[in-house]
């Protein structure tokens, strides 16, 4: 399969994908001369007459949107969307996890689908919380553990 990733998909996931997802050409919006700047209603269009498959982006207002949700259903592609909520190192931290995680499930999908289909990955939660086990063994000492 050949997957688009859309303009706002950063570079780091880019490497990261390409890194790890062998078995299917990925293709950044950037690297594509003359692509830079295209709009979502041109966008699909374009990369179905390409020959691309997919087109992974963040943008979740997209199909919100009803000429874009339009030129997404006239073009046939499959659309994979990620959520891309939190600033920083540790937004980009989620973004990649959240893609790695999900992605190769999504291409099985959509390898066996008999038509298109729009699918959204969902998020890891970057809360210390949910995110972390901390452990005070002064406090709550694990088995084993040997105080003085």
């Amino acid at each position: 399969m050949r997957l688009l990733l859309d303009e706002n998909v950063p570079s780091p996931l880019h490497r990261a994908l390409t890194a790890f997802i062998l078995s299917h050409e990925i293709v950044h919006l950037l690297d594509l001369p003359q692509w830079s700047g295209t709009r979502d209603e041109q966008l699909y269009p374009r990369a179905a007459a390409e020959g691309l498959h997919v087109v992974l982006t963040n943008d979740g207002r997209q199909m919100q949107r009803p000429r874009e949700v339009a030129a997404i259903r006239a073009a046939g592609l499959h659309r994979i969307e990620y959520p891309h909520k939190h600033a920083g190192l540790a937004g980009m931290g989620v973004a990649i996890a959240t893609v790695l995680a999900g992605l190769p499930g999504a291409l099985e999908v959509l390898e066996d689908a008999d038509g298109q289909r729009l699918i959204t990955l969902r998020g890891v939660d970057p809360t210390p919380a949910s995110r972390l086990r901390v452990i005070d063994p002064a406090v709550t000492p694990p088995k084993w553990w040997f105080t003085s």
